[in-house]
């Protein structure tokens, strides 16, 4: 594997892991609604898979897809304005956790 591909890999796992403490932070204070399923501890899973998948393939989760986003290129900022219900969220505040989507990131 070549080097510049383990460091974006470690760039991606370490934004996963930073990204997912600080949701669980924000869940534990209320300031996040609804359900909430984390990806703490398998961050090199999703990383490793999305890495070895091509541009073009489709990435379908039921739960814990924070890091799949984070990871196919949808802004950390716009993750988490989702998460808080925000219109400027990536699915404009209405799909939450579970729902992540970004109709910017699809190659027709």
């Amino acid at each position: 594997m070549e080097l510049d591909l383990q460091r974006k890999m470690l760039r991606d796992m370490l934004l996963a892991r930073a990204f997912e403490e600080r949701v669980a932070q924000e869940y534990a204070q209320g300031n996040i609604a609804g359900f909430l399923h984390l990806y703490l501890g398998e961050e090199a899973v999703g990383v490793g898979v999305l890495h070895a998948a091509e541009p073009v393939d489709y990435v379908v989760s039921t739960y814990r897809e924070h890091v799949h986003a984070l990871v196919r290129g949808v802004p950390a900022n716009n993750v988490m304005a989702e998460l808080f219900g925000r219109k400027t969220g990536c699915s404009g505040g209405m799909g939450g956790s579970m729902h992540l989507f970004d109709r910017e990131l699809l190659l027709w």
